[in-house]
């Protein structure tokens, strides 16, 4: 399926791997759920228009919409709206025909849409996760949450998240493949557009960040689910979870504003008529601040038993990494000073959202004080401060849309109604947010509040509903366009300076006719075809090969992403056959889960056939993403998009298992490190695994040098070693594990069995994965004689195995020796 239906057609939009199409997908899925966590908002506080509430909303209730609100907002909007800004114009401004690996773009999209499809079904299964969206420990597990919420509602609401992480997950590998490997000819990273460097930053703190928050998220989901004990017991569950979640919570607050920043910096040059001032050094504090993001995190744990000497270093981290920012904000003021400014709607919300971010960091430098956190933190202080940096990267946002409209439309909108939705919002923005500072001493994510401040909350009351008209007239604007605006020229804007300005609105389905290329110091277009003709060679003197054709459909990421979704929903229900599992084998403290209900275990069934079928159909079908001919790939020349986005995967998995680990040396450490015993039963059986397992990487690479050979008989045995060994390896594990079992230790007995179980479990999970792989490269050996002609794919699959043993040899010594 290589041809594209008509924007009209229904099944365009369910088979595009367009990255134009799957930009409006993400930005229309994010407003939709804008829209759902704003009427949660606005139904909380309606609920707080008196001190004690007005019984709008049960106490479940309450807890239960701040909480969806918080994670919609955080992760269901903020992000993927710039993400759609990301995958419709960052190939445009890069000089690229589409993103380099076009289904996995579309597979992002579906593991996002049906992320959110999940989190809104937990409300009917008994209720939603109601421990605020941070999720602290102890509270995200079953045994300190009413028995209804920590069934399936709950654990859905964390396997959503995780469906979430995954599809960030994806979506960055490509987005970094894509920046650095598919610049046009002359374009350097140096030179990118600003919105392409923000977004180039974004995703490299996203590949790390997100890491350790699906560590974190998978740890948790064991928790719910298998009823291990990472985050239920007294022995540093707590701070555990804090430190994993804040390992990705601040960077996470950069990753939501650098699109808005790089917004706003693209629309500042553009109304102001003339280039960022200082522009190499914001780029060199957007660097600065991307690397400081992850030294940061523990100033959100001030209030814990941590020392005061990490505290105050900790404390100089958080003021550090506001200086950058001071640069990059007085850059946007000099460039206004010093060009002529045009008050278009675009340009108004940039500006109001600089007004809002800086009073946003100067309450936030108050929180950075360790004195001064010990009075603010877990008040409406600190629910002010995030929302004045937060939701001005909304503002941001907003104006991206006004700015963008015209090129994805092909649309003019309404200045009149555009600056009209602007003043409805900053007003309502500021009637909302301000008040909460003067209210700070209400205690967060509580609905009883002194009476003395019930007339600030009346206010921020009616601020958030005025607010949310904003968001109608918005919608309103659009809607207007659409139906009855006049068509945009192809730059309706007289100073922009990007790529995407220089190709008709909206943008054709191939992006250019000719290739651009920066090498004379400008865009211009090649006719390579003209070149080739006339014997004529380009500017890297290298004649330009025809070009392949590339492909733009295909249905199987909406299978995959459909066949997760069943699959984690039906694991959102299981935890009551595993509390009686265990209550059968004397595990007196598991609570009462409920009664088991058959249908999850078949939903989950579903959903693994599900997954099996379309990702075999996914690794067969013929789909062409040719690599560019001519392209700017400094540094990273010297690899393929494949290898790679491989590596990029690899250094994402490396973050899991190392935050896996970090938890066991941890809590290790916490409970006493003389103390932990090994559970495994026989260091000889580590031991077998361990040589079995480095044997196996030998077979990987025999199968290599087979597969360079083209000798057919040859790789198939090697692959076939490989699995051999793989299966050994898993046929000792199962061993080790019976012999657990037969002396009554389960993974749910204690923390350390838990630990030992999960994390090896980890791992094994990884060989078995490997293992899928091996045998479905046997069978494309057999079937099709792959990778005969081209052996890259063994290649890949050899990085894979070898991480996997290299795993292996640091988890033997920690669970077997120490």
């Amino acid at each position: 399926m290589s041809d594209l239906p008509p924007m009209t057609s229904v099944k365009r939009w369910l088979v595009t791997t367009n990255h134009k199409d799957v930009g409006v997908l993400y930005i229309s899925t994010a407003l939709f759920y804008l829209i759902f966590g704003g009427v949660l908002a606005l139904a909380f506080r309606a609920h707080l228009w008196e001190a004690g509430g007005i019984d709008l909303l049960a106490d479940r209730e309450y807890n239960q919409s701040v909480t969806t609100h918080g994670l919609l907002m955080v992760f269901w909007f903020l992000s993927p709206l710039a993400a759609g800004f990301a995958n419709y114009f960052v190939p445009l401004q890069i000089g690229a025909k589409d993103l380099a690996f076009p289904r996995l773009n579309a597979l992002s999209y579906w593991f996002y849409l049906f992320s959110g499809l999940l989190l809104g079904i937990s409300f009917f299964q008994g209720g939603s996760f109601a421990g605020g969206w941070t999720m602290y420990a102890p509270l995200n597990v079953p045994t300190y949450t009413p028995a209804m919420e920590a069934m399936a509602g709950g654990t859905a609401t964390v396997l959503a998240l995780t469906l979430f992480v995954m599809s960030i997950t994806i979506g960055t590998v490509n987005f970094l493949v894509t920046i650095h490997r598919s610049r046009a000819e002359g374009l350097g990273l140096w030179n990118l557009p600003m919105f392409t460097w923000s977004w180039l930053l974004t995703v490299w703190m996203m590949l790390f960040a997100f890491a350790a928050l699906l560590a974190a998220l998978l740890l948790l989901s064991v928790d719910r689910i298998m009823l291990t004990q990472y985050f239920s017991t007294d022995q540093g569950s707590s701070l555990l979870w804090a430190h994993l979640f804040w390992f990705f919570g601040h960077p996470e607050v950069y990753i939501v504003f650098f699109p808005a920043l790089g917004i706003m910096f693209e629309t500042f040059q553009t109304f102001c008529g003339r280039r960022l001032v200082g522009r190499k050094w914001v780029i060199i504090s957007m660097v600065l601040v991307a690397v400081q993001s992850f030294l940061v995190w523990m100033h959100h744990m001030f209030l814990t038993t941590i020392n005061l000497e990490i505290k105050t270093l900790f404390m100089a981290t958080t003021i550090g990494i506001s200086l950058p920012f001071d640069l990059m904000v007085f850059a946007l003021i000099y460039t206004m000073v010093k060009g002529r400014v045009r008050f278009t709607t675009p340009f108004l919300f940039s500006l109001g959202a600089l007004v809002l971010f800086i009073l946003g960091g100067i309450t936030g430098v108050f929180l950075g004080a360790v004195v001064l956190d010990y009075e603010f933190r877990g008040t409406y202080w600190v629910v002010a401060h995030f929302h004045y940096v937060m939701v001005s990267g909304v503002t941001a946002l907003v104006g991206g849309l006004y700015y963008w409209w015209p090129k994805i439309s092909g649309k003019m909108y309404s200045e009149k109604l555009g600056k009209l939705n602007f003043a409805v919002y900053f007003i309502g923005f500021n009637l909302l947010y301000f008040p909460m500072f003067l209210a700070w001493e209400t205690p967060r994510r509580v609905f009883n509040y002194p009476e003395g401040a019930q007339l600030y909350h009346q206010i921020a009351t009616v601020g958030a509903f005025i607010l949310g008209a904003s968001f109608l007239i918005m919608f309103a604007t659009f809607i207007h366009s659409w139906v009855r605006g006049p068509d945009a020229p192809d730059n309706p804007w007289q100073f922009s300076r990007t790529a995407e300005w220089a190709i008709p609105s909206p943008p054709p389905l191939e992006n250019w006719s000719d290739r651009p290329s920066y090498a004379s110091g400008r865009l211009e277009f090649v006719d390579d075809s003209q070149a080739a003709t006339d014997g004529g060679v380009v500017a890297t003197e290298k004649v330009v090969p025809e070009e392949e054709h590339a492909d733009h459909a295909s249905i199987w990421p909406l299978g995959i992403g459909f066949g997760m979704f069943l699959f984690f929903l039906g694991l959102s229900g299981l935890t009551p056959y595993v509390a009686e599992f265990a209550a059968a084998r004397g595990a007196e403290d598991i609570v009462n889960m409920g009664e088991p209900n058959v249908m999850y275990p078949i939903i989950t069934l579903l959903g693994v056939a599900t997954m099996g079928v379309t990702l075999f159909k996914f690794g067969v079908e013929e789909f062409h993403a040719p690599e560019m001919a001519i392209a700017e790939r400094w540094p990273f020349g010297g690899v393929g998009n494949s290898k790679f986005g491989v590596w990029l995967f690899l250094a994402s998995d490396v973050v899991v298992f190392g935050a896996a680990i970090g938890a066991y040396i941890f809590m290790r450490i916490h409970v006493g490190w003389n103390t932990w015993e090994p559970v495994p039963p026989s260091t000889m059986a580590g031991l077998f695994n361990t040589y079995v397992l480095l044997t196996s990487s030998f077979t990987v690479i025999l199968a290599l040098v087979m597969a360079e050979r083209k000798n057919k008989q040859g790789l198939l045995a090697t692959l076939g070693a490989t699995l051999l060994l793989g299966f050994t390896f898993l046929g000792v594990k199962s061993w080790e594990w019976s012999q657990e079992f037969a002396h009554g230790v389960y993974w749910f007995t204690n923390l350390q069995d838990s630990i030992y179980f999960v994390t090896t479990g980890m791992h094994a999970l990884h060989v078995i994965l490997g293992l899928l792989l091996a045998m479905f490269m046997i069978y494309r050996v057999v079937s099709v004689d792959a990778y005969l002609e081209d052996h890259r794919p063994v290649e890949f699959f050899g990085l894979y195995w070898h991480f996997v043993d290299i795993v292996w040899v640091f988890l033997f010594p920690l669970f077997y020796l120490m």
